[in-house]
């Protein structure tokens, strides 16, 4: 490589370049071995369907960090990438590909369908396994996995087996949340609620043997009134206790059904009688095994009529809902109609609303798998960072319920259950059976539904690793270590992946959940493609390079919380970034082996400002190891920012310029050079984790150059890559603390006088005299000893350091805790220009302060103006009042000496 760095930092150029490096140098790759100490993460696994988004993106490049900095501090790290078959959005998207050419899955059948989806997958389903290595992701891609592999499509039939000998897998006659877009169930998680503004409807239903008595009833549904078997209401209730066993006339359809009392009615809701509609409401369902009541189904599958009443069969539910209650008001059955906001479940892939829907399904006992899961985090084998978390997967535990696994779809793998044509026996087995294992007879024909994704899902720590088979693998790298996850899939899948583990393998699959934001965008909303407020990675990464989009998101990112974000954040990421480059190529050019000395230095050659930047250093490296030990990623690369550009570019390197500048102090100058090259190599590993490309590049070069003097190098350049170097240690050692003890006190007293100089406008050619008073002789010696610091960052003449000294006339000052610093002023300014100047700013400041507070004293803009623009308002009158009082001091200097 080349020695010389490029002025400018360009990812396009190096992204590709290392990236293709470490693939081809099998850098990502790990097979077992008893040397080192495993560390685990799968991916989790984004659907075939997918494109690489925000979210996706932030997932990975919190795992990437914590891969790399495993990787780095010696761990045998596997990262196992892959992807889910995502039955019904898949199938979804593969169906519509074929309306575009005139066909459907069911002209097609079901095998030569899913040869269509299998050739769908094939061409696209790993595009967003490419698009994560544009992120940097270090994973291991030779061991990539796909949800219906034919291993993993083992480990399937294997599990259903072991769960359905247990007792734990159960098909029954059920309610349950159906999708009439989807054809299939959904279970209970897969739906998402959304308030709706609707409507209650009050019928009358008249008694058989009264007709002109009614008793009222209030629903939301009135469409299922053609199946309802029953009014229910509350024994308790004083309203109804004599009307408990009477009869009633179904309006429209004529059905004569019961009035039953059930303690589940509430008797606040509505009239305090319900209508009981067992075959299409989850409560009604209990309320009629209760009871012994009928199932009328009185809807297809594709949310269409069906039944007795003949005026509404093959409507659509909602048709047929305006079409009922226009027949219930002409019959004068409507009593009144009211709005009514309530909250309607909608498929989570297709936004159709769902319809509680009777079928025969499959199912999974979950109570006694969640109370392993339960146990296992009480006892303190698995975490969740934030802890907060803990509370979330706790609650859906403790209020489980039964998992419908089975999905009315083709895409997915099949339930391996057969038939028997001859005895209805269901055979349950890995492989299709012969024979009837009740009869013997050999035509058996199988299940037509298939799994649910996330079955499948729940075992994939271990099923990546070969289970059913006892492979090395899975020997050595399970459990796992991290699983990285969004808040939205805690119930969706860690909790199923810590119930599977527990009772498959006997272990949790992970021991810690680092659980991550939503990334939202700047005003709070989430991204979707309808309000079209979506921000693509990859446009970001070809725009500001992935370095920047990493570092950007992380710095964004506090713990747990949601990210707010816009393009414009990204310049955050870019600007450090190319503070970096800028400052490890201004390093290396003081480094050119022109200049380089047969001089021999050790570290007691070091000067002040060596062994601060050191101490410093070390104290970082302590602090990012500490922060990543805990998953606090915003804080490691806020302590890395502020380490970088603060200490190392705006102070080390400004204070050691003369010293690299000056050829004559050999010692000197190369004391600086070997603690420059220690920092920046030792710096270049804290941050690879989070800027993986940038520090590669950096690094390659500082290597190449300091190979030519053995009097500056530093260990670990002797390895191939950046990314298998070793992770700094902890060096406490090597923290001076009187030295970091000092330094900020030095600081303060420079920025003190740069103040006085910026206040009052003197230029920075203007040389300037300082006085500092002090209290006491220890503060005195102490400043004395590093006067020439002082002098060269404050770009100061001279300086006088004494005890309670007297300010001088025409002077500025700045207090430092107990220390005064006076800046005499006489010849550098002309005050009653600078008066006028300070009086000028003041009054625009006093305007600006005026139209700020007029806003906030009005009430109804307080009110009424989004949270965001209000604060914004109050920032600003914040920032007014200091500038107001920093100038009221700056004319109060300039008036003293009149």
């Amino acid at each position: 490589m080349e020695t010389e760095i490029p002025t400018k930092y360009n990812p396009k150029e190096i992204e590709d370049k290392w990236y293709r490096y470490w693939e081809e140098g099998n850098f990502f790759h790990c097979e077992p071995g008893p040397d080192k100490k495993p560390y685990t993460i799968v991916i989790p696994p984004p659907n075939v369907t997918g494109v690489l988004h925000m979210g996706h993106a932030l997932n990975n490049i919190l795992q990437d960090i914590l891969i790399r900095w495993r990787r780095m501090q010696g761990f045998n790290t596997l990262w196992m990438p892959g992807t889910d078959h995502a039955g019904i959005a898949t199938q979804n998207v593969v169906e519509r590909k074929l309306a575009k050419k005139g066909t459907n899955r069911h002209e097609l059948g079901r095998e030569k369908f899913i040869e269509e989806v299998w050739k769908w997958k094939k061409e696209y389903g790993s595009e967003i396994l490419k698009q994560l290595r544009k992120l940097g992701s270090s994973c291991d891609w030779e061991r990539e996995r796909f949800t219906m592999d034919e291993g993993l499509s083992k480990a399937v039939k294997e599990a259903f087996v072991k769960l359905y000998e247990k007792g734990f897998i159960y098909k029954g006659k059920y309610i349950t949340n159906w999708c009439p877009r989807c054809l299939t169930a959904i279970s209970d998680d897969e739906v998402e609620h959304e308030d709706h503004e609707g409507y209650l409807w009050y019928i009358r239903y008249p008694f058989r043997d009264a007709p002109h008595l009614f008793v009222n009833i209030a629903t939301t549904r009135p469409e299922t009134l053609l199946g309802d078997v029953a009014v229910a209401v509350n024994p308790e209730d004083e309203r109804y206790k004599d009307m408990i066993g009477e009869m009633l006339v179904l309006p429209v359809v004529g059905r004569e059904i019961p009035i039953i009392a059930d303690e589940a009615v509430d008797p606040k809701f509505g009239t305090g009688a319900v209508k009981v509609t067992p075959a299409h409401d989850p409560n009604d369902f209990e309320i009629g095994r209760r009871h012994n009541l009928d199932h009328v189904i009185i809807m297809n599958e594709d949310g269409s009529i069906r039944g007795d009443a003949d005026n509404y069969i093959g409507m659509d539910r909602y048709e047929c809902r305006e079409a009922l209650v226009e027949e219930l008001k002409q019959e004068k059955h409507i009593v009144k109609v009211e709005p009514h906001s309530h909250s309607v479940g909608h498929c989570y892939r297709c936004r159709t609303v769902i319809e509680p829907y009777l079928s025969d399904q499959w199912f999974v006992k979950m109570k006694p798998l969640a109370e392993a899961a339960i146990k296992a985090q009480k006892s303190g084998n698995l975490s969740f960072y934030p802890e907060r978390w803990t509370k979330v997967y706790m609650s859906w535990l403790e209020n489980v319920r039964d998992w419908c696994i089975s999905r009315q779809i083709w895409w997915g793998h099949r339930i391996p259950a057969w038939q028997c044509e001859s005895c209805d026996e269901i055979n349950i087995t890995r492989e299709a059976p012969e024979k009837c294992s009740k009869c013997g007879h050999d035509t058996l024909i199988q299940e037509t539904d298939v799994l649910d994704t996330w079955f499948s899902s729940a075992l994939w720590p271990f099923s990546t690793m070969g289970w059913p088979e006892e492979t090395e693998e899975l020997k050595y790298y399970y459990p796992t270590s991290t699983l990285v996850t969004d808040r939205g899939i805690i119930y969706f899948w860690v909790a199923r992946m810590v119930m599977m583990g527990l009772e498959i393998r006997n272990q949790v699959p992970f021991s810690n959940v680092y659980v991550h934001g939503t990334i939202l965008d700047d005003l709070g909303r989430k991204m979707s493609k309808s309000l079209g407020n979506g921000i693509d990675p990859l446009l970001m990464i070809d725009q500001y390079g992935a370095d920047a989009v990493r570092t950007s998101i992380i710095m964004l990112t506090v713990e747990g919380q949601d990210v707010k974000l816009n393009e414009n954040r990204f310049e955050m990421g870019r600007n450090f970034i190319n503070k970096v480059w800028n400052a490890a190529r201004f390093a290396m050019m003081n480094l050119e082996p022109d200049g380089f000395s047969d001089t021999q230095v050790t570290e007691d050659d070091y000067h002040f400002e060596d062994i601060w930047i050191i101490s410093r250093l070390h104290s970082v490296t302590e602090i990012c190891t500490n922060y990543l030990e805990n998953y606090r990623f915003n804080e490691t690369i806020r302590a890395l920012y502020e380490f970088i550009w603060n200490d190392f570019c705006d102070w080390y390197l400004e204070i050691i310029k003369p010293r690299l500048y000056n050829t004559d102090n050999t010692v000197s100058r190369m004391a600086a050079q070997k603690a420059l090259v220690y920092v920046l190599n030792d710096t270049l590993h804290l941050l690879h984790p989070f800027a993986p490309f940038m520090t590669e590049e950096i690094w390659q070069h500082l290597k190449s150059m300091v190979a030519q003097n053995s009097a500056i190098s530093v260990g670990s350049m002797k390895n191939e890559s950046l990314m298998i170097c070793q992770w700094p240690k902890k060096g406490a050692a090597k923290i001076d603390k009187n030295v970091l003890e000092t330094m900020p006190l030095l600081q303060d007293l420079v920025r003190a006088v740069r103040n006085i100089r910026s206040n009052m406008n003197i230029p920075n050619k203007k040389s300037l005299n300082a006085l500092i008073s002090v209290r006491d002789n220890e503060v005195k010696t102490r400043l004395d000893n590093h006067q020439n610091f002082i002098i060269q960052m404050a770009n100061l003449d001279g300086m006088e350091t004494g005890i309670d000294l007297e300010k001088p006339e025409s002077s500025a000052s700045e207090v430092v805790n107990d220390i005064q610093i006076f800046v005499p002023l006489k010849g550098l300014i002309d005050k009653d220009a600078e008066k006028e100047k300070q009086q000028e700013h003041l009054n625009k400041a006093n305007v600006h302060l005026e139209i700020v507070r007029k806003k906030l004293f009005n009430e109804n803009f307080v009110k009424n103006a989004p949270a965001h623009i209000v604060n914004a308002e109050r920032d600003k009158e914040a920032e007014l009042l200091g500038q107001i009082i920093k100038i009221k001091s700056i004319l109060q200097d300039l008036d003293k000496d009149d």
